[in-house]
């Protein structure tokens, strides 16, 4: 069995071809330095070096071994590296589950935010909605869930990273399109694209909150799951729809948002949740990194 110690005593004696200048190298004596050798020549089955009282030289087999002997101690260092860097939590994998909604925005900057930090952990991306994440989450699926609140989890954490508001989405043609703001009396009367209270039911909870708040009855039509198939039923021109501020940056042609001046202080939120015992560094690194990218303060790390 090859020893490290016996592998970097005859790299440093093949650099040096010298044995005092070498032993110098290794901050050891001669004797100890040339008993290292013989263990290595032993172990190999092969003569290394060629001794004289004047001279050192390698042998053809100590040629041919040597630029692999420099590999070996090259791994080693490296993997001794590596070691260092995943206990410190710089390497490694997380697996991140998100709602549809927080594709928009949130995600791209929670990718970048960690690339950016931490470029060597590795995100593994999976789309859920929050019950479904809860679950994975439970069952050690996931390590790490955003999720829309109301959600139920136990022996789990949670932080809010997102608190965004509400702004209407309308056809470009639409009258109310001209204005800059639009006030609760604006949509009195108007067609709303309204969420499923089974698919959407976080948005559907939420828009009819803020329409309670305001005071207002808009018509309802369209019942729908995502965000994205609302915008694209605003863009038939068929109704308007109210999402959250980061789904604007879609893009959609022929759809415009306007933001709501309705005084009512109802926002999207987006929690960060994780299992409450998980002390993996790397989990620690990607949730401040998030924390970091949301300008949010970040949780306390879990008790080991």
């Amino acid at each position: 069995m090859l020893q490290l110690t016996q592998v970097r005593c005859f790299v440093t004696v093949a650099d040096e071809l010298h044995f005092g200048r070498a032993a110098a190298r290794l901050n050891m004596t001669q004797p100890p330095l040339s008993r290292q050798i013989q263990l290595l020549e032993h172990a190999l089955g092969v003569e290394l070096l060629e001794r004289s009282s004047r001279s050192v030289r390698l042998t053809h087999a100590g040629a041919v071994f040597l630029p692999q002997a420099r590999s070996l101690l090259r791994h080693a260092e490296d993997a001794a590296l590596l070691a260092r860097r995943a206990r410190r939590g710089a390497l490694g994998q997380v697996a991140v589950g998100f709602t549809p909604s927080g594709s928009y925005d949130f995600l791209p900057r929670l990718i970048h935010g960690v690339r950016e930090a931490h470029p060597e952990i590795e995100l593994t991306l999976e789309e859920m909605v929050t019950r479904d994440q809860v679950a994975a989450l439970a069952a050690h699926r996931i390590d790490l869930a955003f999720v829309r609140p109301p959600f139920s989890a136990v022996e789990t954490r949670a932080h809010r990273v997102l608190a965004e508001p509400m702004v209407a989405a309308l056809p470009a043609g639409h009258p109310l399109a001209a204005l800059p703001a639009l006030a609760p009396a604006d949509l009195e009367g108007q067609d709303l694209i309204m969420y499923s209270i089974l698919g959407g039911g976080y948005f559907h909870d939420l828009v009819h909150r803020l329409l309670a708040q305001a005071n207002i009855q808009p018509r309802l039509v369209h019942h729908l799951n995502q965000i994205h198939a609302l915008l694209s039923v605003v863009k038939t021109g068929v109704g308007l729809a109210l999402i959250p501020q980061s789904a604007s940056r879609l893009g959609i042609d022929s759809v415009v948002c306007r933001p709501l001046a309705f005084g009512a202080d109802v926002q999207a939120e987006l929690y960060m949740l994780h299992r409450a015992h998980n002390v993996s560094p790397v989990l620690a690194n990607v949730m401040a990194a998030v924390t970091r990218m949301a300008g949010t303060q970040a949780p306390a790390p879990p008790a080991a």
